[in-house]
């Protein structure tokens, strides 16, 4: 088990620091064929428009197989696409369709992996240790993904970016190889039925999806929670859809600064993976959850009003404090609630309300960058991200957490 632990956080490094990488040089290279800040922000919406579109079909596949072969299959489509585009580079053909069309397929890969490594995390791991593994991942993703993955991936694209293309192709590679170590079975404890259902199999698979769903729309707390961080999620995409431009033409930063700046939020990650444990003994899981909202709030308000490198430096900083804050909170308890053979489809349900909102953040980013401009359009998204705080105060309360978590235990010590 220890051993499992040592390989989840391994694989979480190298991936999320390969997309780190990825985030940084995608748009940058973007940046060099265009001008326009809204075809900018296409490539981040072609990054995210996956979480929308295969997230219901990829949580079905993902209670049907096994989910570690699935985790190493997308890194390894994700390692494909890196040297295609490193191949491209080099011969001087890249082109905005290129890298939309990279950016897809790079983001349904991600779909594929998060989805697999989310469901495999229970089975990989004792029950009381779920809450700590957890934090070691959602801190592993926040520090490769956003501190340590742009900080390289500015300085490699200042380089060469056909440097940054193949250290995130190397670092895809040695992912998939990690999971070769994990020790334990990944298929679901009871896999979705598959025998002659209404309409063949696009019948079952409708029925297999509609299930997740149902699951999620019934469970107050968690549907609650999965929609304020629909709103949330949406908020970041469109921060991180605007920075390329906002870091060059408002702050005039070189690549090696903005990625510096983006990885303020990798360090605020760190500090939430450490502080976790303390914070929801001290203030209570809601408390903490309800900080995620107050950092996005903040994060979107400061390049609005105040367009200086430092300061949007240290909302990012509070916004990834946040965000781990509710990333293991969220994780953990949707471990421990949702059944096994429905982890795959619960979390492809909750990503599409969540994470779905990804393109569309992005997108509307774009359009209100070329209609009032890139501080008008940070605007807007601080004014969204209040939204939620209301229905959240009134839904996710101390009680409703206290009641999910007593009926795990309860459901578990059955099953046991």
């Amino acid at each position: 088990m220890r051993r499992n632990e040592t390989v989840l956080v391994g694989f979480t490094v190298a991936t999320n620091l390969a997309d780190g990488v990825a985030k940084i040089t995608l748009p940058l290279l973007a940046v060099g064929l265009t001008d326009s800040p809204g075809l900018v922000a296409g490539v981040g919406l072609t990054l995210t428009l996956p979480w929308l579109l295969a997230s219901l079909h990829v949580g079905v596949f993902v209670d049907r197989n096994d989910r570690r072969r699935l985790a190493a299959a997308a890194n390894l489509v994700r390692l494909v696409v890196a040297l295609g585009l490193l191949a491209t580079v080099a011969a001087g053909a890249l082109s905005l369709p290129l890298l939309y069309l990279a950016g897809v397929s790079i983001g349904l890969a991600e779909v594929v992996a998060n989805s697999a490594v989310g469901a495999l995390v229970p089975a990989a791991v004792p029950r009381e240790r779920l809450s700590r593994v957890n934090a070691w991942i959602a801190g592993a993703e926040t520090v490769a993904n956003e501190f340590a993955g742009p900080a390289v991936g500015g300085l490699l694209v200042g380089v060469g970016a056909a440097l940054a293309l193949g250290s995130s192709a190397a670092a895809f590679a040695f992912g998939a190889v990690l999971l070769l170590f994990l020790g334990g079975r990944f298929r679901a404890a009871a896999p979705p039925e598959r025998g002659p259902g209404a309409g063949g199999e696009p019948g079952r698979l409708r029925v297999e999806m509609v299930e997740g769903l149902a699951f999620l729309w019934r469970h107050r707390l968690l549907r609650t929670m999965s929609l304020t961080i629909a709103v949330l999620v949406a908020c970041w995409s469109a921060w991180l859809a605007l920075l390329p431009s906002y870091a060059v033409q408002v702050l005039h930063l070189d690549p090696a600064g903005y990625g510096l700046l983006l990885s303020s939020i990798g360090v605020g990650g760190l500090l939430g993976a450490v502080l976790v444990t303390a914070a929801n003994r001290l203030l209570g899981v809601r408390w903490v959850l309800f900080a995620d909202l107050v950092c996005t709030i903040v994060m979107m308000v400061v390049p609005a009003v105040f367009p200086q490198a430092w300061a949007v430096g240290v909302a990012a900083f509070l916004g990834g404090v946040g965000g781990t804050l509710w990333t293991v909170n969220s994780r953990t308890l949707a471990q421990l609630v949702v059944p096994d053979r429905l982890l795959g489809r619960y979390g492809a349900a909750a990503r599409l309300l969540s994470w779905g909102t990804l393109p569309v953040g992005a997108g509307l980013a774009g359009l209100l960058a070329e209609a009032v401009g890139l501080t008008g359009a940070f605007a807007v998204f601080a004014v969204l991200a209040v939204l939620p705080v209301v229905p959240f105060l009134m839904a996710v309360t101390e009680r409703e957490i206290m009641i999910a978590e007593r009926k795990s235990e309860i459901d578990h010590a059955i099953l046991s």
